[in-house]
Order: structure tokens, then C-alpha cells, then sequence
């Protein structure tokens, strides 16, 4: 192994330094952390509905495990499918417009991929208090095995 030891960048400049100092290597940070900020959080706050929601992806010896928040979505409105290696969860919220006539509607979708380990024809879903799980079995060829080592 190697060791390198890090020096900081120099930065020249046509312009003498201001003061006779030289230009820190920090300089320019806070304008960085700022550019980072904006690009990351461009869409926080926005008043428009995203069409996708977050999920939680877990997993046990036996089965795979995904986990949507849904809340207000009546349980008639969500849509499950298995369909070519992907879990697709669709669902649509009906709120009273605000005019007073009538029904807005929302609707989000968001698929997951699922790899070969899974069974597709066995998955199940359950939605209680907004929250829906599907629960996804795993083959027996994809469970973990203990193997057993002998010494002699």
C-alpha cells in the first residue's frame, strides 16, 4: 500500500491577492454548498402533487417486503400488479373539489423491480390505516440454507 499525502490546490490568479494574502482553499465553499442546496431541494415545496410516493423495501429469510403510506386513499382506489418482473402499486385520492361541486382526483404510481427470487403468483397485499404491505415469498431455491461443516 501507498500512502499519498494530500496537498491543497493551488489557485492562481491574473489579480494580485487583496492585502498581500493568499487565496484560501475554502474559498468559493459556502457558493458550492449553496449550488448543491438549490439543485437538491428545487422541488421541496412546490404545491403540486408528485405522481409517485415513497417506499420502504425490506426483507426477512422468507419473504421480500414492500411498504407504501397511502393515506386517505380508500382501499377500492389501489391497484397491485405483478406483471413482467416489476411490482407496479397505483392509486388514486378523491377529495372534494374546492368549488364544493364535484370530486379532484390524484393519482400516483411507482413500480418496483423484483428479481427471479421471488414468486410472483403467491404475492399478497394488506392495507390497514393508510399504511399498504406487500408481501412478496421467496422461492425455496432463493431462501438462505445453513450448511453444516464437518472437520475430520
Amino acid at each position: 500500500m501507498r500512502l499519498v499525502r494530500y496537498t491543497y490546490p493551488s489557485y492562481r490568479s491574473p489579480a494580485p491577492a487583496l492585502g498581500g494574502f493568499p487565496r484560501s482553499p475554502w474559498s468559493g465553499l459556502e457558493t458550492e454548498i449553496d449550488r448543491l442546496f438549490e439543485t437538491a431541494l428545487s422541488d421541496f415545496g412546490t404545491t403540486t402533487p408528485a405522481s409517485r410516493f415513497p417506499v420502504d423495501l425490506f426483507e426477512d429469510k422468507d419473504h421480500t417486503y414492500v411498504r407504501a403510506e397511502l393515506p386517505g386513499v380508500n382501499r377500492d382506489d389501489i391497484n397491485v400488479e405483478v406483471v413482467d418482473g416489476f411490482l407496479t402499486i397505483s392509486a388514486a385520492r378523491k377529495t372534494p373539489a374546492a368549488d364544493g361541486k364535484g370530486e379532484e382526483s390524484c393519482s400516483f404510481s411507482r413500480s418496483v423491480a423484483l428479481n427471479d427470487s421471488v414468486h410472483a403468483d403467491k404475492v399478497s397485499a394488506a392495507y390497514e390505516n393508510g399504511l399498504l404491505t406487500v408481501t412478496l415469498p421467496k422461492r425455496e431455491e432463493a431462501k438462505p440454507k445453513k450448511i453444516t461443516v464437518t472437520v475430520k
